[in-house]
Formats: structure tokens, C-alpha cells, sequence
């Protein structure tokens, strides 16, 4: 199959660069230091190559569903309630930066004045709590997709994409490991971020045997985070590493016990749990979902984006 042949537009980095053409770099260094997760590589100059030609792509999106949205309108004869929020996907293995992705998106597009109300969800808060994952012995699988309320889930993004003023999700806390009582609340947002490992994953097949519904079924835009899966576990294992030192430090961290590892046992102990459960789960269930996406952000070992594939319409 020739390139013309493919279902996507694939560019390298400097050609995709220049599609934002004069755009304003509407960040500064403090605020992309803010949104970068732990072990990324972000500057103003990987922003402006990267990311704002996709802000710009989905702003143009953005506007021609609120065209669309008019003429419906006038199609119709009746006037929907209001217009539904934009809803964006971006998933991606664990230690890939789909978290940084999500939040650096959250920024761009918030600083439009034609959508400044910009919420981002996590599914880490629709993981079952770890009683229940503990009850279903899936303790150890978590963040494979029968680990989390996948009813809940598509309840949410259905509510969001049905004009629901008011919806909540609940919140993780990495601290603990586990689901919080803590909810965030979305009140009429212009667009939603959801962010997660699964969230491409296609519909399950209910117990009757027909098809079921996918919570990608009402993403208006999709982004998969990629990279080769010898450099995410490099990242992965070094992420665990800081972690050692920071964050698992905390006595209230789940992981405190990793605090008193040495460098050469966290280094195993970190391998052997991506061998044993990120790795299965990226190879059987989040990789295979890249395909469903409507854009590819490929990075290369030094953690920023060498190449984008665009899926056609």
C-alpha cells in the first residue's frame, strides 16, 4: 500500500511544525513546567512544534462542529437544549506522557476565547477501589480494562455527551493507590479531556452476544501517545527511580516501602514489574487500540515527537 493508498496523513516533525504557521506561543515557561510530568522532556520549542499545530487542527475541529452544530439546528426545525461539550481521548501506555499530553492540551485550547472552559478527567478514578479489586483478585492487574467500572465510565462520557449540565467523575489519589470519596464536578464545560490507558478500547460484547457501546463512540477527536515499547520501559524504570526518592519517601504512599530499595534493587524490582503487569497489559490491550485513533503523536528515545499520523476523513 502506497502512502496515498493509507487511511492516514503521516508527516515528520518538521513538516508537521509548520502547519501552525504564525500561531502565538500562548504558554510560558512556568506553565509548561507546571503541566510536564515527572521524566518528560517539554520546552516552549518542542510546544510550539508539536502542539500547537494540534491545538490549531483541533480548533478548526472544534469550530466546524459548531458549524455543523447550526445547521442541524436549522434542519431540525427544533432547537437542541445547547450544544454538547467537544470530547477528546488520549491514551497511551503507562510512562508513554499521555498525563503531560492531556494537561499541555488542557492549556492550549483553554486560552482560546471561543472555548475557554476546559475540564480534563482521568479514568484512574473509575478503577475499582482496591477492596473490590482485592475481592475480584485483580489487585495485580490494575489498569487492565476489568479493572475498572467500565459501566460508570461510558455513564460518564454518555451524560457529558448527551448536554448533562452537571456531571461528576470520582478521583484517584496516586498517593494511596486507590480511589478517593473526592469528586470532581464538570458544570457545562466547551470541551472535555479524557485521559486514560484504555480509552480507545473498543466495545465489549454483551451477554446476549450483541455489540455493546465504546466509550470512543462519543470522542468528537482521539489522540494516541506512542513510542517503542524498549524506550517505555527505559522511562518507566528510571520514573521509578525518582519516585524512590520523592514521592514514595511520603509514609502515607503506597509505595513507601520502595523508599529504602537500593539503586540496583529498585532497578529490578521496577523491571520486573513492568515485565510482569505493564507490559502484557500495553502489548495485549493499549497498543492495539493506537489504530482507532484520530491522532498518532509518535516520540522517539529522547522523549520528544519525531513524526504525527493523521487519520483522513
Amino acid at each position: 500500500m502506497t502512502r496515498d493508498q493509507s487511511p492516514y496523513v503521516e508527516l515528520e516533525r518538521a513538516a508537521w511544525s509548520e502547519l501552525a504557521g504564525d500561531a502565538p506561543q500562548p504558554l510560558s515557561t512556568e506553565e509548561v513546567e507546571r503541566v510536564r510530568g515527572l521524566g518528560d522532556e517539554l520546552d516552549l520549542e518542542e510546544v510550539r512544534q508539536v502542539y500547537l499545530p494540534m491545538t490549531e487542527l483541533i480548533s478548526m475541529r472544534i469550530r466546524l462542529a459548531g458549524a455543523l452544530y447550526e445547521a442541524t439546528e436549522a434542519f431540525l426545525h427544533a432547537p437542541q437544549s445547547r450544544r454538547t461539550p467537544f470530547v477528546i481521548g488520549i491514551a497511551g501506555s503507562v510512562a508513554v506522557g499521555k498525563s503531560t499530553t492531556a494537561r499541555l492540551l488542557r492549556e492550549l485550547l483553554s486560552h482560546s476565547p471561543d472555548h475557554p472552559h476546559v475540564e480534563l478527567v482521568t479514568t484512574d478514578g473509575f478503577l475499582f477501589p482496591n477492596e473490590e479489586l482485592e475481592r475480584r483478585d485483580l489487585l495485580e492487574r490494575k489498569g487492565f480494562p476489568e479493572s475498572y467500572d467500565r459501566k460508570a465510565l461510558l455513564r460518564f462520557v454518555i451524560d457529558v455527551k448527551s448536554g448533562v449540565e452537571v456531571v461528576t467523575a470520582p478521583v484517584y489519589s496516586h498517593l494511596t493507590y486507590d480511589r478517593t470519596d473526592e469528586l470532581v464536578t464538570l458544570k457545562a464545560p466547551d470541551i472535555v479531556i479524557v485521559e486514560g490507558l484504555n480509552v480507545l478500547a473498543p466495545a465489549r460484547t454483551r451477554g446476549d452476544g450483541s455489540p455493546g457501546l465504546a466509550i470512543s463512540d462519543f470522542f468528537d477527536f482521539s489522540i494516541y501517545v506512542d513510542a517503542s515499547s524498549k524506550d517505555i520501559r527505559r522511562w518507566y524504570v528510571e520514573r521509578f527511580l525518582t519516585l524512590r526518592k520523592t514521592a514514595f519517601a511520603d509514609p502515607a504512599s503506597y509505595f513507601n516501602r520502595y523508599s529504602a530499595l537500593t539503586d540496583d534493587e529498585a532497578v529490578e524490582r521496577a523491571g520486573e514489574l513492568w515485565d510482569r503487569i505493564n507490559w502484557p497489559n500495553l502489548r495485549e490491550n493499549i497498543q492495539t487500540t493506537r489504530g482507532r485513533a484520530s491522532l498518532v503523536l509518535r516520540k522517539g528515545s529522547d522523549h520528544a515527537v519525531d513524526w504525527v499520523r493523521l487519520r483522513k476523513l
